[in-house]
């Protein structure tokens, strides 16, 4: 028996999204009795989010789908300063243009999971229109005044960088200030009152909630998720050739599909409720697969997430190159073939020492040329970081991991 009455926290219960709420009980009741507004914020380091930001992402999906209000916040303000939480240096500056620039990438990825237009629309925001025409002095003396220093110290994200004797610029400790009156702003302009985020967030936006209650705001609310984290206890959101981007220009949809493919098998029903929309039930009688019935529940997974991303005809034309290229016996198990320690393999094992012993380089100055020049691919994904590390979580269902240079050397890496 679910133990939330709201449409919204029964869902993100049941699927797995909730990792802590401010105040579970009142947020639950508000969302049973009425409409509530939501909001996630997103800064604009990158042209795009990567898949660590799915889940976010995601509870915005939600909040829509169960028939409340979804606010996306681009930093066009905050991405000036950048988030120092569980960073040992500060971020680069970017210039304005290109935080625009990011913005706009960033937008496409939102445009294809929520709805912006028709009935209950989400809500495209950018905090550089209220952020960057504040008035320092008045800042300081409405908003500045009712933050602790003693309290902004003790919080996770900024202790553990100055216990690593890290210094912490007076830019960066601005921050924290100006996530929380971005809640007080939108609860002004919106009626927002819940901000959601991944667990590393957790106190820049109970800052929000506090700074809400001194100003005179309605009670605010704050809901985290966990940390996505694969069985082995790797971060997930890396991959063979860096990191899970979720704009095809930085990681195609064939390597995205591939990635979810190639999910740990203690992972699949976790991933599957977090990131598909697939009835709990459906859910259910494809995690009870067993054996190799579940590299089918697997390419289910792929298949459902890449559609949500990019599209149901680029999910479907990924499964189809994924079983030319694997089923059809592309993979020829006759190439040469480097075994490589079990241990060794889970601990990882730089590209460029995988491409020495498996023959394709000379010596890591070659491995490292030829990355350079764009030569090299694992699984048929292009590598770009010279410092890529590779794992067991990269061995295909062949039990082997293919690297390329160029367009006719291949070889295989194999477990000892």
């Amino acid at each position: 028996m679910t133990k939330f009455k709201s449409d919204f926290l029964r869902v993100l219960d049941e699927r797995g999204f909730i990792h802590q709420i401010s105040d579970p009980e009142g947020l639950d009741a508000l969302a049973a009795r009425e409409t509530i507004t939501g909001y996630v914020g997103y800064d604009a380091t990158a042209t795009s989010i990567h898949i660590g930001n799915l889940i976010t992402v995601t509870l915005l999906y939600w909040l829509q789908e169960t028939g409340h209000k979804a606010i996306s916040l681009m930093g066009g303000g905050t991405s000036m300063v950048g988030d120092p939480s569980f960073r040992d240096d500060q971020r680069q500056l970017l210039t304005p243009e290109q935080i625009e620039t990011n913005i706009e990438g960033i937008q496409k990825v939102y445009s294809r999971i929520l709805r912006y237009d028709g009935p209950n629309p989400a809500i495209m925001v950018n905090n550089a229109d209220w952020l960057l025409k504040l008035n320092y002095v008045e800042f300081l003396r409405d908003v500045g005044r009712y933050f602790s220093v003693n309290r902004m110290l003790s919080f996770d994200s900024v202790r553990l960088r100055l216990e690593r004797e890290q210094s912490l610029s007076f830019l960066e400790f601005n921050y924290m200030i100006m996530q929380g009156y971005d809640f007080v702003e939108l609860n002004r302009r919106y009626g927002c009152v819940l901000q959601m985020g991944g667990s590393d967030q957790w106190g820049n936006i109970i800052n929000g909630v506090d700074l809400g209650h001194r100003m005179g705001s309605p009670q605010f609310y704050a809901l985290t998720t966990p940390l996505l984290t694969k069985s082995s206890g790797e971060k997930m959101g890396k991959s063979a050739s860096g990191a899970v981007w979720l704009n095809p220009d930085l990681f195609s949809p064939y390597d995205f599909w591939q990635y979810f493919r190639n999910t740990e098998d203690a992972d699949v029903e976790k991933w599957l409720k977090i990131f598909t929309r697939l009835p709990l039930d459906e859910i259910a009688k494809l995690s009870a697969l067993g054996g190799n019935e579940i590299n089918e529940t697997k390419k289910v997974l792929a298949t459902e997430v890449t559609a949500i991303v990019h599209g149901r005809a680029a999910a479907e034309e990924a499964a189809e190159t994924a079983r030319a290229t694997f089923e059809a016996g592309a993979i020829d198990l006759s190439l040469p073939t480097a075994s490589v320690p079990q241990g060794e393999l889970k601990s990882g094992i730089g590209i460029q020492a995988a491409l020495v012993q498996a023959g394709l380089a000379a010596s890591n100055g070659e491995a490292r040329r030829h990355i350079a020049s764009g030569a090299v691919r694992v699984n048929d994904g292009l590598v770009e970081d010279e410092r890529l590390s590779l794992s067991d979580s990269a061995l295909l269902p062949e039990g082997v991991i293919k690297l390329s240079v160029g367009k006719k050397r291949h070889a295989l890496i194999k477990p000892a």
